[in-house]
């Protein structure tokens, strides 16, 4: 089980990061208010994470294409 946890915290879309990084905040209190909303709100959160990973994602493959000039030939 707890493979499994540190898995998800570390590598599923590196979104908590991300924003505990932007805003000085830890990223495990940011992964906890997260569960805790998405168990208040019964789990719309999930749908603004999912967006937010997919924005992630997005912007890190744009920014890539951008530094490397032959990626494209």
């Amino acid at each position: 089980m707890n493979k499994l946890k540190s898995f998800v915290e570390w590598n599923a879309f590196g979104v908590c990061s991300a924003i505990g990084v932007r805003m000085g905040i830890a990223p495990s209190r940011i992964r906890q208010y997260f569960m805790y909303t998405s168990v208040l709100t019964l789990g719309s959160p999930v749908i603004i994470y999912l967006v937010l990973a997919f924005w992630r994602n997005l912007s890190h493959y744009i920014r890539l294409s951008r530094r490397n000039p032959w990626h494209h030939l």
